[in-house]
């Protein structure tokens, strides 16, 4: 499949994508329909999909870079909008392959912004392919959102050589696992009894291997399908090599990651927010009721009509984020926090008016829009829910 542009950053028009990368967007749902989708559906729900993940890695057929490629191109990090153009064309055909793709970049994105060279070569290459499988952990049962109350600790493990720690604590709710290779871990190296308001400064990022001995891990059953559990670290050893970036700089390296992030999940929910958009056009224009179309309805069509102007304005914020990401704008904290609260309120509320709108036969098992039903409602919450975005709007407002 041909890549979007030569340049490592593609740009649209001021109110719409230029037609080399509408044509782009449409082969990747093809993509999505043809190869991905039947390998996601023989997939076991809450498992990590490996099948899945090597055809993410594969190249295309006309010798192309596979799409986590894509993700992480050899020239640099990815461009954000062409990672919000491959989040939100795969979730309007496939949510499971925008899942295990975004979840591969959450992952490992800390590796690409602050990895060693002997980091990146050793895993970039196996996350490209398919072969690795990366997870993030920043969540704890006690902290979520408020990242300056991790309590991982990273306790110092004295003796010659290398700076060295030990990891004790847990982390919940975090995708991929236990099944990831490795993990990107968030723990704190300066309690914050020790210093002042040490708060998000006392934490540092780590690079762990899942073979490392006091590793373990449960899946959890969440409503959303998409694998998530818990870790456990008992005494983990780490050394100064596991580091990404600084001792004590891992909220720098955490908030690196999730400003790319944060707009891309703004759209995996206009991708889905737009299937059931779709869905719901298709089923008012053929069902009959009370004599005509449901379309023909004043509450249906202006139902549809609320939906899409709310889907549209939060697809051109997502791409207005994503490109002030990719020009290094000074209010990207800013815009993507707006593209995601946008994005993924607008999804919530379109999937459940195309559900109103086709009735009983939207929450059957298996049908497409009891599906995304259960997908769309964790991207509220994750990479910071809804109230942290405002607050974080509302703090840049005044920062201004």
């Amino acid at each position: 499949m041909a890549q979007p542009h030569a340049q490592p950053h593609p740009a649209p028009q001021p109110f719409a994508l230029d037609p080399g990368l509408q044509r782009w967007c449409a082969e990747l749902r093809a993509l999505a329909a043809r190869r991905l989708r039947p390998l996601a559906e023989a997939g076991e729900p809450g498992r990590v999909n490996r099948p899945l993940l090597a055809a993410l890695g594969a190249p295309g057929d006309d010798g192309e870079p596979g799409l986590l490629a894509q993700v992480f191109p050899a020239a640099g990090p990815v461009s954000a909008l062409t990672l919000c153009l491959l989040r939100e064309s795969l979730a309007r055909e496939c949510t499971e392959a925008e899942t295990a793709l975004a979840l591969q970049g959450l992952g490992a994105y800390p590796v690409v912004q602050a990895g060693t060279s002997g980091q990146r070569e050793r895993w970039l290459p196996e996350v490209r392919a398919g072969r690795a499988v990366a997870a993030f952990a920043l969540t704890e049962p006690e902290a979520g959102s408020d990242a300056a109350a991790l309590r991982l600790a990273a306790e110092p493990d004295g003796g010659p050589g290398p700076r060295r720690w030990r990891l004790t604590g847990e982390k919940k709710w975090i995708s991929n696992a236990p099944e990831a290779d490795f993990v990107t871990v968030f723990a704190r190296t300066t309690p914050v009894a020790d210093s002042r308001g040490a708060g998000a400064r006392g934490v540092t990022a780590f690079l762990v291997p899942a073979d490392r001995p006091g590793l373990t891990g449960e899946p959890l059953t969440m409503l959303s399908p998409h694998p998530i559990g818990t870790l456990r670290f008992d005494g983990v050893p780490v050394t100064a090599a596991d580091v990404l970036g600084e001792v004590d700089g891992g909220f720098r390296t955490a908030m690196a990651t999730l400003n790319l992030f944060r707009p891309s999940v703004g759209a995996f929910a206009v991708g889905m927010a737009q299937a059931a958009l779709d869905a719901a056009l298709d089923h008012a224009g053929r069902r009959e009721a009370f004599g005509g179309p449901l379309a023909d309805l004043q509450s249906v069509a202006h139902t549809l009509a609320e939906t899409a102007t709310r889907v549209e304005a939060a697809r051109l914020l997502v791409y207005a984020a994503a490109s002030a990401y990719d020009a290094g704008a000074p209010d990207v904290a800013r815009r993507a926090a707006m593209a995601k609260l946008l994005a993924t309120e607008t999804a919530q509320a379109a999937v459940d008016a195309a559900v109103q709108i086709h009735g009983a036969r939207a929450l059957e098992a298996g049908h497409l829009l009891e599906h995304l039903y259960r997908e769309v409602r964790a991207p509220r919450i994750y990479e910071g829910a809804t109230e942290v975005q405002r607050s974080i709007i509302a703090r840049e407002l005044y920062r201004r």
